[in-house]
C-alpha cells in the first residue's frame, strides 16, 4: 500500500533562498512521487507575486556541492516521480535507498502576504527495478576539417523549463544550419543521457548546465558527461570561484549568460575574473544586449595590453519553446575539427563571430603592408606606426551597415550594403591609432544616429605588440 505524507508550511518575505523538507524513505520503496501547490494572492502593482521552485535530494544530504542531488524542475512542473529505472525529465533515475530524503523548495519571489505551500509525497513499495546505464553523445562529429562551425550553446529542453525534447531541439538545430549545440538546462544535468540519439554523426552536442544562482546565470559549457554544478549560493557567499573551478576541472568553459538582463536574479553579480567567455547577445537583440556589448567592449582596451587577458564574446538563442528560434543568434567559430575539444578551444581563443542566422557570413582580417596578417581573436604584432588594413567581406546581410569599432569607438561607418547582402569594406589605420578593431553589422533604423538591430559582430583583432 502506498504511503502518503503531506508537508505544509508558510514562507514569509525574506525567507532563506532554499528550504528543505525532510521525509523518510523506507526499505523496499519502488517509486517516489511528489506533487505540490502553493497560493498566489493578489499583490500591489509592481510587486512580484509568489513563485516557488522545487527539487529533490536523496539520503546523501543537501550539502552544497555534495552528492545528494536527484533533480530540479524549478517552477516548470507541479509533480514528478523518481524510480530506479526512470524519472520525470529533470530528475535522475537510480536507487531509492532508505533514509532521510529532502524536498528542496526555492521561494523565487514571495508576496507580501507570504507563501503557503502543500507538498504531497507518495511512496510506492515494490521491486526496485534496474537503473539504466547512461549513454552519452559522442565528443566528435563528422566535420570539414579546419573550418568555421556554427553553434548555439544556450538551449533549454523539457528537462528544465523548456518545452522541446532533445530530438526536437536537434531537428531545429539542423534546420538552422548548426554544426553544434550546447545543452544548458537550469540546475540539472539530467538531460545528459538523453542526447545520444539526437546527436547522430553530423551534429556535435556539448553537454552542460545553466547554473542559475540568485545573483546571475552562467553556462557550464562542454563539461564531462554527468557533471553537476551546484547553484545554491549568492555572490556574497564567495562560493563562485570554487564552482568555476568545478566547471573547468570537468573540461568545460565558464560563460556568464545574459549578464545585464533585468529579470529577477538574472543579472551577473559575481566576478568575471573566472570566466572564459561572456554571452553578449542573448535571443532577440534588446537593450540588455546593447548594454552587454558596451560593457564587454569597455574591457577590451586593458585586455589589449596583455596577451591572453581578454574575454571573448558569444551569442546564443536561449530558446525554450515556440516561437523561440534555435540558432538566433549563433556563434561561428574557427576550429580544427568538429569535436568538443576543438570547438571549446576556438571559443576560448575568441576565434569567432556572432551572427543572427546561417545566412550571414563574415571574413574579417587585418593585414600589414609587409604581409603579416591576423584574423578574428588574434594579434597583429607589428610596430605602432605600421600601416595596416582591416578588411571585412560580408554575405547574407542585405541593407545592413558596417561599423568598425576600436578603443576610441566607431572609427568607420559604411552605407548600407546592397540588396544582395554582399560587399567588402576596407579601412586603413595603425596600432598607434587603434589598439584593436572589431566589426559590426547593423540593420537599418529610422532613428538617425541610433544604431540599428544587430545582424552580426566579431571578436576583436588586436593591433601592435603586447604592452605597447
Amino acid at each position: 500500500m502506498d504511503a502518503v505524507t503531506t508537508l505544509r508550511g508558510t514562507l514569509a518575505p525574506g525567507s532563506p533562498d532554499y528550504v528543505y523538507l525532510p521525509f523518510e524513505v523506507p526499505p523496499g520503496t519502488r517509486e517516489l512521487r511528489v506533487s505540490y501547490t502553493y497560493d498566489r494572492p493578489a499583490t500591489p502593482a509592481g510587486t512580484p507575486g509568489n513563485a516557488l521552485d522545487i527539487g529533490l535530494f536523496d539520503e546523501r544530504g543537501t550539502e552544497v556541492g555534495g552528492p545528494g542531488f536527484r533533480g530540479w524542475s524549478g517552477g516548470a512542473r507541479t509533480e514528478f516521480f523518481v524510480r530506479a529505472d526512470d524519472a520525470t525529465p529533470g530528475y535522475l533515475p537510480g536507487p531509492l535507498h532508505p533514509g532521510t530524503w529532502h524536498i528542496a523548495l526555492g521561494p523565487y519571489t514571495v508576496a507580501p502576504q507570504g507563501l503557503s505551500y502543500e507538498v504531497t509525497v507518495t511512496l510506492t513499495p515494490g521491486e526496485p527495478g534496474t537503473a539504466p546505464q547512461p549513454v552519452y553523445p559522442p565528443e566528435r562529429a563528422r566535420g570539414r576539417g579546419r573550418d568555421w562551425y556554427r553553434g548555439d550553446c544556450h538551449l533549454h529542453s523539457w528537462h528544465s523549463d523548456g518545452r522541446r525534447t532533445p530530438a526536437e531541439i536537434a531537428a531545429l538545430a539542423r534546420a538552422a544550419g548548426l554544426d553544434f549545440l550546447g545543452s544548458s538546462d537550469h540546475n540539472t544535468h539530467a538531460s545528459h543521457a538523453h542526447w545520444a540519439d539526437a546527436a547522430g554523426d553530423d551534429l556535435l552536442v556539448l553537454l552542460g548546465e545553466e547554473v542559475t544562482t540568485r545573483n546571475g546565470h552562467v553556462l557550464a559549457l562542454g563539461t564531462d558527461p554527468g557533471t553537476f554544478v551546484d547553484w545554491r549560493y549568492r555572490a556574497r557567499d564567495r562560493r563562485w570561484p570554487h564552482f568555476a573551478r568545478v566547471i573547468r576541472d570537468a573540461g568545460g568553459l565558464v560563460v556568464p549568460a545574459h549578464p545585464y538582463a533585468d529579470c529577477v536574479g538574472c543579472a551577473w553579480k559575481s566576478s568575471f575574473a573566472e570566466a572564459d567567455a561572456v554571452e553578449v547577445w542573448n535571443g532577440m537583440w534588446t537593450p540588455d544586449d546593447e548594454v552587454a556589448l558596451a560593457a564587454w567592449d569597455g574591457q577590451l582596451v586593458a585586455a589589449g595590453r596583455e596577451e591572453g587577458a581578454w574575454l571573448p564574446a558569444m551569442g546564443n538563442s536561449d530558446a525554450h519553446r515556440d516561437p523561440d528560434v534555435v540558432g538566433h543568434p549563433q556563434t561561428v567559430v574557427l576550429a580544427e575539427e568538429l569535436s568538443r575539444e576543438a570547438i571549446l578551444a576556438g571559443l576560448r581563443a575568441g576565434r569567432s563571430y556572432v551572427a543572427e542566422s546561417r545566412t550571414v557570413s563574415l571574413d574579417f582580417t587585418v593585414t600589414a603592408a609587409s604581409g603579416e596578417r591576423a584574423g578574428i581573436g588574434e594579434r597583429l604584432a607589428v610596430g605602432a606606426d605600421t600601416p595596416v588594413t582591416a578588411r571585412l567581406a560580408v554575405s547574407g546581410a542585405p541593407r545592413c551597415s558596417v561599423r568598425l569599432v576600436t578603443d576610441q569607438g566607431v572609427l568607420f561607418r559604411s552605407g548600407p550594403l546592397p540588396v544582395s547582402g554582399a560587399g567588402v569594406v576596407e579601412w586603413r589605420t595603425t596600432p598607434a591609432y587603434a589598439a584593436y578593431v572589431r566589426a559590426e553589422l547593423r540593420h537599418e533604423t529610422a532613428l538617425g544616429p541610433v544604431p540599428g538591430m544587430m545582424a552580426a559582430f566579431t571578436n576583436p583583432v588586436f593591433l601592435g605588440t603586447v604592452g605597447a
